[in-house]
């Protein structure tokens, strides 16, 4: 956890530093590719139809919908469910709810709640880097972050709630050193803040994902590759696997 006194310098530097935020931000907004969603389907089977033991969905942002590959197959959710296959033979169903640029405020107030009542066994938050990149302000994101995992409980009461933790941004190969500085500050009070919400609130915390292999990018420098998915899909999956298993299945 951020000490007192360094929340206060990061967010008083940061905040001094919007200028610049601003025009290296254009300057890669202008030179970056727009990426959309891979095409396919958006929820699907690893193993055996109607035999699955863990019960998937990923929500979120675009990482969450894959932006960054063009199959869907090689995007997040399938990965974490053919790991899931793989490492314990038992069947992951997976299901994709997310939207590109969307917020944490966005996926609570337009996404949650009209997501269809499925039974699912573990949901995946890929959120955060819109509120950081925004620079939406700790208490904002507090609000949003905080709210969704509250709606999200509530909605899936027996599903276990899984938050991965923003990446070094000054391993991001798209962000000029400038830039990455300013918004690794923004990153380390997002961070900060996220962790808390999830140890309050129902969630819990993945381990940090290391991203300083280039080719885990895609041709962006910010999303990630179908070997970026991969690293981030098998961590997430190890995660899913050392928490208790569902109901009815032992790992």
């Amino acid at each position: 956890m951020l000490k007192t006194r360094t929340k206060l310098f990061y967010g008083v530097a940061s905040w001094l530093l919007l200028p610049a935020a601003l025009y290296y931000g254009l300057k890669v907004r202008a030179r970056t590719p727009r990426q959309a969603p891979p095409a396919g389907p958006q929820s699907g089977v690893a193993g055996v139809a109607g035999k699955e033991a863990y019960r998937l969905l990923v929500i979120g942002d675009s990482s969450a919908c894959g932006v960054g590959v063009e199959d869907v197959a090689d995007s997040l959710a399938p990965q974490i469910a053919g790991f899931i296959n793989s490492k314990s033979n038992a069947s992951a169903s997976w299901r994709i709810s997310g939207s590109n640029s969307a917020t944490s405020g966005q996926i609570r107030d337009h996404v949650t709640p009209n997501l269809e009542r499925r039974p699912y066994t573990h949901i995946v938050l890929s959120l955060g880097t819109n509120d950081m990149k925004n620079f939406h302000t700790v208490s904002r994101f507090k609000k949003a972050f905080g709210g969704l995992l509250y709606a999200l409980h509530a909605k899936w009461p027996d599903a276990t709630l899984i938050w991965s933790p923003l990446i070094d941004m000054k391993t991001v190969p798209g962000f000029p050193a400038p830039l990455s500085a300013i918004l690794q500050m923004r990153r380390e009070l997002i961070n900060d803040m996220g962790v808390k919400l999830c140890n309050e609130r129902y969630a819990t915390v993945a381990p940090l994902l290391e991203s300083s292999n280039p080719l885990g990018y895609s041709i962006d420098g910010f999303h990630a590759s179908a070997a970026g998915y991969g690293y981030w899909a098998e961590l997430l999956a190890d995660t899913i696997l050392a928490l208790p298993g569902p109901a009815g299945h032992s790992t």
